[in-house]
């Protein structure tokens, strides 16, 4: 939204601290793929039973969840770095100690110490990318993405290169990553200023008051409840090498990863965040119990492993979203609360599987994760109109829907207006200069609308700058403008994770103001990104009333239509 055309930063070209954060999530987000791969040789080497083994999932993410309603509290008292290095320290001593282990129940402990690291870490990796990023918070957010998607893909891969060694191998691999990323962190990351006040270690628990919350929060655990099931117990039924197996989860680790960072944020544009939730859980809801009815038959089962990682994906994606939607407290009290109810569903599941398994046979598990799936779609009904509010206008406490909020004098007189939006970035400037020239040229006044993003990737959200910053960033303008007597006014336009419902959001205030026109500037990361279906300015474009112009500091000011836009993202323009 504010970078001239001709300057487009590539994400890619970031400090060491965010390149050092970055490689350690990409390690983080393998955990979890990269010991499934080896599931039945722990089995037979170690003469367990797939219920013993399954405990490696339980053990991780019990504490895990745990850990998430004390990480926010521990962040804000010792720092964003101390936290990231404990946590990444911890994961080293633990991963490398259940590659030494002789007994299952002992690598069962060491897990739980890697799962309390990697609460550490994930609790703080995406804000201090954040912080640490040059060149826009939307760069630092398509890194972070990356990291996750080659993690979840990779990790399996690994996973099986490794384990086709030795079952051990998995567990080294991550130690000896690990240990670079943490030396990596404690050199290049710079110390991190601490929150104003600390947080509270009760928080999280206190914001399961909020219905909105509690009930997202429990279709999470329903949700991980089957989606664990799959992950622990699927690699059984398969019949496959630990080669083989990385290559099968390295195959749903892509469409996991491909759908939550690519269809998901377009299908919640399209048709909202509920009704696709509806669909995907009916549908993984399906793919589970293809599982268990052909869990006699390898070909069934790997494929169904595969489709589902599409419906994962998807469901990663716009649950988080739904509870910063729906949740009244702070973004971080919300991510904690969220994640501890979403990991012990996690945490539990392999637990009763492997209990279910045993009593029973092989399909009883998936038939309950099935219905699982089922369950967490009258729980997410029951919801409904608190996310269809809360998508539409926001509610009690900080603002979680899309909101416009006023800075420095209203606008004065009935003159149709210009309304420019801009963004964070080093070019918002020169963006709003261009569009104070058109203003200029139509006799109207400019609007500065900055719009301020909370980012949210997986179960993690991260306020790209304070509302302070926001003021003060659009203050600035009206100062300069003033200078040079362009009458102007201004606005913070603020959004969890949905650019779409941003744009519309902006378009819906242009319409009742009697706007002119809307202004935008060309995005930092490239046409692709800014003019893709569900982007601010697709959004903005299909739903303004009013005209809608790309304006350039070095060149006039060009129309956007909604037939324009594809050639535009195709680089044609």
């Amino acid at each position: 939204m504010s970078a001239p055309h001709g300057n487009v930063a590539s994400p890619f070209r970031q400090p060491r601290a965010v390149w050092a954060v970055a490689f350690a999530c990409v390690i983080s987000f393998m955990g979890i793929g990269l010991v499934d791969p080896i599931l039945p040789a722990l089995a037979d080497s170690l003469h367990a039973t797939p219920s013993q083994v399954s405990l490696l999932f339980s053990s991780y993410l019990i504490v895990t969840a745990v850990a998430m309603l004390f990480v926010g509290w521990f962040s804000s008292r010792f720092g964003a770095k101390r936290t990231l290095v404990i946590g990444l320290a911890v994961i080293v001593v633990f991963a490398a100690l259940a590659g030494t282990s002789g007994s299952i129940n002992g690598i069962v402990g060491f897990r739980a110490g890697w799962g309390l690291g990697n609460a550490l870490f994930i609790a703080t990796s995406l804000a201090v990318i954040v912080a640490s990023a040059s060149g826009g918070f939307g760069g630092a957010i398509i890194l972070y993405e990356t990291a996750l998607g080659l993690g979840i893909a990779v990790g399996p891969l690994l996973g099986g290169e490794l384990g086709g060694v030795s079952w051990r191998g998995p567990f080294f691999g991550v130690a000896v990553l690990m240990a670079v990323a943490l030396v990596a962190t404690a050199v290049f990351v710079p110390d991190l200023p601490k929150p104003e006040r600390v947080t509270s270690p009760l928080a999280p628990l206190k914001a399961l008051r909020h219905r909105g919350l509690l009930t997202m929060g429990i279709m999470a655990l329903l949700y991980n409840w089957g989606f664990f099931t799959m992950l622990g117990y699927a690699p059984y039924p398969m019949e496959l090498d630990a080669h083989q197996l990385g290559l099968v989860f390295t195959g749903w680790g892509l469409l996991v990863a491909a759908f939550s960072v690519f269809f998901a944020p377009r299908l919640q544009a399209r048709y909202g965040t509920a009704p696709v939730l509806y669909v995907n859980l009916a549908g993984l809801s399906v793919v589970m119990g293809v599982i268990a009815a052909g869990v006699a038959t390898p070909t069934v089962v790997i494929v169904a492993v595969v489709v589902s990682g599409a419906f994962i994906g998807i469901n990663n994606t716009l649950t988080t979203q739904a509870v910063m939607l729906v949740s009244p407290v702070e973004r971080p009290v919300a991510s904690s609360a969220y994640g501890f109810l979403r990991f012990i569903g996690g945490g539990l599941a392999p637990y009763v599987a492997g209990k279910l398994a045993d009593a029973t046979d092989l399909s009883v598990p998936f038939y309950l994760g099935a219905a699982t799936f089922l369950l967490a779609i009258p729980v997410l009904a029951s919801g409904h109109n608190l996310l269809r509010e809360a998508e539409q206008h926001s509610g009690e406490g900080e603002s979680v829907a899309p909101a416009l909020t006023p800075v420095g004098k209203p606008a004065s007189g009935s003159t149709p207006r210009i309304i420019v939006a801009v963004s964070a970035h080093d070019q918002a400037p020169a963006i709003v200069d261009a569009a104070a020239r058109l203003a200029h040229d139509t006799h109207s006044p400019l609007e500065v609308v900055h719009v301020q993003l909370t980012a949210v990737v997986e179960e993690l959200a991260a306020d790209t700058e304070t509302r302070d910053q926001a003021r003060a960033a659009v203050t600035a303008h009206l100062d300069r403008l003033a200078e040079r007597g362009v009458p102007a006014t201004g606005q913070i336009l603020t959004t969890v994770g949905d650019h779409s419902a941003a744009g519309r959001v902006l378009a819906r205030h242009a319409a009742d103001t009697g706007a002119r026109a809307l202004a935008v500037g060309r995005s930092p990361h490239g046409p692709l990104t800014q003019f893709a279906e569900g982007s601010f300015t697709s959004a903005l474009t299909h739903a303004a009333s009013c005209t809608v112009v790309l304006v350039d500091p070095d060149n006039a000011p060009r129309p956007l239509t909604s037939a324009a836009l594809p050639a535009l993202r195709d680089g044609a323009a």
